[in-house]
């Protein structure tokens, strides 16, 4: 590209050389002349811009040989096998993943190696050889109870369960006549389930005899085990009572039990009471409500008190409301507003004093409430009435009840405007406490 440009301009200059003599010569005109070097400047400009990019291409191949040596080869991002763990009841000795070393694995004594002792990290960061396990060693194998006994495996030994009237680490002793005189002394359900034969094993030359859990030995006579009667033993633990409620012993344990209306919870110990009105486990018609209670329900129908010159509709399953009076009878103006009817159940024994109950006005239409308790001795006896804010009175319980009882309680809320009263509202709320406090 740039021979052939050089090439143009040597013909032009020679052009206007040529044309430059003739034109002394024969007085050629200056236009001849100024087009000949408008050509040669156009053929110059295009060599230079050539040149250039020819200049900028070289810098950038240099540019980039540059980068390409001083830049680092990229390191591996993993260069080690994962690692691998010792197996259970085995260790693994050697910690280096990197390419080319070596873990070994031993098994702990009563255990057998199952699959490669060594494996080696290769090359492709995988681990050579087979996944390494420890299998326990069965040392009844070679069948070492003798006289019908039943070989039981376990780590690193054996222990022998032995026929009757045989006893010792291997079954080899027949037991005494007094032994087994008193094991057929035992009725058939008692020998079968509160006493089972020991386990001995013979280690170091020392025999040693272990019962199954929850049973222990008792006495001199080692190749019986009796059963723990946990309930009786743990009554009074320090942990507290095994069960809330009552415990039950079992062959080699104890459960909990629950009276009726309650389950036992998830840990085995606590009861909960069953909702029979949630869960449908009740008897109430469609007319009756039910009262879900601690241990059971109430089936209940509200109805309407009866009041001399003035009557009540049932407004809803709990509430019944005083129909207009008169103009011109005051008996009935003086009449309750309305009745609701609620009703609690609580545990007995249950701490006091405590908030029972609250009845608030939602809209006061006079300029003072006053809150009071109804009812009798029974009533002012357990309870009391106390104001929280200007608008709300407490039904407290003041006194523990011990159940099984019911308790009632009336809390009368007063509208009054400059000391007349404006109207009256009966709460009754009733109480029913359980036998149990859990």
């Amino acid at each position: 590209m740039q021979d052939g440009a050089e090439c143009a301009i040597k013909l032009l200059l020679n052009q206007i050389v040529t044309v430059g003599k003739h034109a002394l010569q024969d007085c050629a005109s200056r236009q001849e002349i100024q087009g000949s070097l408008k050509q040669v400047q156009k053929l110059l400009s295009a060599h230079e811009a050539s040149y250039l990019q020819s200049l900028r291409n070289l810098r950038k191949k240099i540019n980039l040989m540059q980068s390409s040596a001083t830049k680092q080869p990229p390191r591996a991002t993993n260069s080690t096998c994962p690692k691998l763990e010792a197996p259970a009841n085995g260790r693994k000795l050697g910690k280096s993943q990197s390419v080319g070393h070596e873990v070994h694995f031993l098994c702990d004594p009563g255990y057998e190696l199952v699959g490669s002792e060594s494996r080696v990290c290769q090359e492709s960061l995988t681990w050579s050889g087979q996944q390494t396990a420890c299998r326990d060693i069965n040392e009844c194998v070679s069948s070492p109870c003798l006289n019908g006994g039943t070989c039981v495996d376990e780590v690193n030994q054996f222990s022998c369960v032995c026929s009757k009237g045989w006893s010792g680490p291997t079954c080899q002793t027949p037991l005494p006549t007094y032994a087994a005189a008193a094991a057929s002394t035992l009725p058939a359900a008692t020998a079968g389930s509160h006493v089972r034969p020991s386990r001995c094993t013979l280690t170091q030359g020392a025999t040693h005899c272990t019962c199954e859990p929850g049973y222990t030995i008792l006495g001199r006579d080692s190749n019986v085990c009796t059963d723990i009667d946990e309930c009786e033993l743990f009554h009074n633990g320090q942990a507290g009572r095994l069960c809330l409620h009552a415990c039950v012993n079992t062959p080699g344990g104890y459960r909990c039990s629950c009276p009726a209306g309650y389950n036992l919870t998830r840990d085995g110990r606590s009861c909960k009471d069953i909702d029979e009105c949630a869960t449908r486990q009740n008897n109430c018609t469609k007319d009756q409500m039910c009262v879900n209670t601690h241990g059971g329900f109430q089936c209940l129908c509200v109805e309407c008190p009866k009041i001399p010159h003035a009557t009540y509709v049932k407004t809803s399953p709990i509430r019944c409301e005083r129909n207009p009076c008169p103009v011109d009878n005051r008996a009935c103006s003086q009449a309750p507003n309305s009745f609701s009817y609620h009703y609690l159940a609580v545990v007995s024994n249950l701490s006091a004093p405590r908030v029972m109950f609250r009845v608030s006005a939602l809209r006061p239409i006079g300029d003072t409430l006053r809150f009071s308790l109804l009812g009798g001795k029974q009533a002012r006896r357990h309870f009391t009435v106390q104001r929280s804010d200007r608008v709300t009175g407490e039904l407290m319980l003041v006194s523990p009840v011990q159940g099984p009882a019911t308790l009632e309680a009336e809390v009368e809320m007063t509208e009054l405007e400059r000391r007349a009263q404006l109207g009256r509202y009966i709460t009754k709320v009733t109480m029913f406490v359980s036998q149990y406090d859990f």
